[in-house]
């Protein structure tokens, strides 16, 4: 804008200069930056015609530690080459470098280039909207055009592997029946139904099939597993430690180089990447997992086995925040009703407040097996000691484990669990 300021003043003064003097070389200037200006302008117009621009992401769906990657290019649909084109992208994933200037696109012809980033932060963001600018070779005037396509990109949190996390001394394998149909094929056979596309053909009941002249498919249930149960604590007053920024110098490194991860200092990050990786630790061994949070809203899912409840659980632990206002010891106490006998509830809390201890110890009175994962909000600055808690489990014979900030995760729940 500057620069179309300067070259009206000059064109002015020339112009003044030309009726006032009557001098040939001032009119014949006068006219060469008219002519300029009317060509800056026609060419300004050409070179923003027939621009488009597609993007594509290799999945809509990352993890925290790892590369999100997605391409875009820009083509030249009109009749002209473009002498440059500016990309500028509007995404809200943190470190995201994809904007790209272009230069020299002849017609009929696409440029593209792909964009690694690192994810440091789980959430749900949108990938886009996209900018397109251009110009006259002289910078007169600007083109902008808008590209309102957008993409949403879930980043789930972080996981380790927790090949030796033990659960409960003495804890039998085995539960009750549940009377639940499942499609996984289990031993226990429920009933048959008729056959639908799609079914496998190893589910075929071949004496009901002979008998009834029809296809018949085998009905399971789950097998009497005792379920596992995640209870997540994101009460805001019982937080501690701070979100840091994502780092600028891991968006300018070579994506080959862009391999390590820190978890930010707080116990909310802490907290949710334990509850992911011990999720994905059982479901792997294919147990029955369910997940219940107070964060934003009542976050509850129906314990369940496989791929799909990993996603499930990701999915949620990807967008909870803590901002609960209910203490862990309530939920405890309203919420453990719904488990029946040897369910093993995990508790992830970096409470201080030794009553969910009491909560966790009447649970196991019904015969519900509670183990206590402690986030020592002491390591992230609270004032609050984790002692007495720790000394609570202990005396009830409660599994604990107690993580501080900085240490490692997956060295803290491979360790023996502390029971006494």
């Amino acid at each position: 804008m500057r620069k179309n300021w300067v070259y009206l003043v000059l064109l002015a003064i020339a112009v003044a200069e030309a009726l006032a003097t009557g001098n040939r070389i001032f009119f014949v200037l006068v006219y060469l930056m008219l002519a300029v200006l009317i060509l800056s302008f026609i060419w300004s117009w050409v070179n923003i015609s027939g621009i488009s621009v597609a993007r594509e992401a290799r999945t809509q769906r990352a993890q925290v530690g790892r590369l999100a990657e997605e391409r875009i290019s820009v083509k030249n649909g009109g009749r002209f080459s473009k002498l440059w084109v500016e990309v500028r992208d509007h995404s809200d994933l943190p470190n995201h470098r994809a904007s790209y200037v272009v230069g020299n696109l002849p017609r009929g012809q696409q440029r593209g280039w792909t964009v690694r980033t690192l994810c440091q932060r789980r959430g749900r963001f949108t990938l886009g909207p996209i900018t397109i600018k251009t110009g006259d070779p002289f910078g007169l005037f600007k083109r902008i055009r808008h590209a309102p396509q957008t993409m949403g990109l879930v980043v789930y949190p972080a996981t380790v592997e927790l090949p030796y996390f033990a659960l409960p001394l003495g804890e039998l394998p085995g539960g009750g029946a549940r009377r639940q149909r499942t499609h996984y094929v289990t031993t226990n056979v429920a009933s048959v139904r008729d056959y639908a596309p799609g079914d496998s053909l190893n589910r075929i009941h071949w004496r009901s099939t002979a008998r009834h002249n029809t296809l018949l498919v085998k009905e399971f249930e789950l097998d009497p597993t005792a379920d596992i149960w995640v209870f997540l604590d994101m009460e805001r007053r019982v937080q501690a430690g701070q979100v840091t920024e994502p780092r600028e110098e891991d968006a300018a490194a070579p994506f080959w180089e862009q391999h390590t991860f820190k978890l930010d200092p707080s116990t909310e990050e802490y907290a949710v990447t334990i509850a992911a990786s011990l999720s994905k630790h059982f479901l792997s061994r294919n147990r029955a997992v369910g997940l219940l949070a107070y964060g934003q809203t009542r976050e509850l899912l129906q314990s369940d086995r496989g791929e799909r409840q990993l996603n499930k659980i990701l999915e949620s632990l990807a967008v909870l925040r803590a901002q609960g206002r209910m203490p862990i010891a309530e939920i405890l106490a309203s919420e453990g009703t719904r488990f029946g006998r040897n369910t093993t509830v995990i508790v992830i809390t970096p409470s201080t407040d030794p009553s969910w201890v009491t909560a966790l110890r009447d649970l196991s009175r019904r015969g519900i097996r509670g183990v206590g994962v402690c986030i020592d909000a002491e390591s992230f600055g609270a004032a609050h000691e984790m002692g007495p808690v720790m000394e609570a489990l202990a005396a009830n014979g409660i599994l604990s484990y107690r993580v501080r900030e900085g240490e490692p995760i997956a060295d803290v729940l491979a360790q023996r669990a502390l029971q006494f």
